[in-house]
């Protein structure tokens, strides 16, 4: 038996990119995936075109009354949560200047805010369980600050921060946490798939990351993962 067996994980914004990626992994892998959009039909449609059982749910992450109502529902029909993957997320680029107030909180509360709420839904159900594992997708962003990018810099450095702090709290629990910093991938975050296809990491790539950690012993913890492009483009 494998031991995905029963085990049950949550990947919000699964229904594209790097979310996709996992996704996908962990449902070849044997796990029952949920995954999240904004938008009950971009998820039930994913879920279908995962397969494996996999069961699509509407949630914006910014609201915590969605997200409260989301972990219920997993709970109630696939019977807990074994492994969160903290990936729905967001970029909105301008200078500090000219920058929208209404961007920088859909950044902020959306890869920042959502991050929380979701950790803070999924631990007691994962204690409930006998432990569990919480990936909080990041970027090199949350290291590396680039001009424009104040806003998205600010929310990885934040969720590499909370990462460290939530591994303190947590392994007593049995629940191990890493965060990804990825490099550049694939998607249409950005430049888009098409201008990094070449050269970049694929979602499929970070999804294998995640697989390869859950495979570990329990009794080992890798705390943060750096993801970078093997042969990045040469500028």
């Amino acid at each position: 038996m494998s031991a995905a067996q029963g085990k049950v994980a949550v990947i919000t914004g699964g229904n594209r990119g790097i979310g996709r990626g996992v996704a996908e992994a962990l449902a070849h892998e044997g796990y029952t995936v949920a995954i999240t959009a904004r938008e009950a039909a971009s998820a039930t449609t994913a879920a279908a075109e995962i397969g494996h059982g996999a069961r699509g749910y509407a949630c914006d992450v910014r609201k915590h009354e969605q997200v409260s109502t989301l972990f219920a529902a997993v709970e109630k029909d696939l019977g807990g949560v074994d492994v969160l993957v903290n990936n729905a997320g967001g970029g909105l680029f301008a200078p500090v200047a000219t920058m929208a107030l209404e961007d920088w909180h859909n950044v902020i509360e959306t890869n920042v805010n959502g991050v929380f709420y979701c950790t803070r839904e999924a631990i007691p159900r994962m204690a409930k369980r006998g432990g569990g594992y919480i990936f909080n997708v990041s970027s090199l962003a949350g290291r590396n600050a680039f001009p424009s990018a104040a806003a998205y810099c600010a929310s990885k450095h934040a969720v590499n921060g909370f990462s460290e702090v939530l591994f303190q709290e947590v392994r007593d629990q049995g629940i191990r946490v890493t965060y990804l910093m990825p490099g550049s991938v694939a998607t249409d975050f950005g430049r888009g798939a098409a201008a990094k296809q070449d050269w970049a990491l694929q979602p499929e790539d970070v999804g294998e990351m995640v697989v390869d950690l859950l495979r570990t012993n329990p009794r080992a913890m890798h705390s943060r993962v750096e993801m970078r492009p093997a042969r990045p483009q040469k500028r």
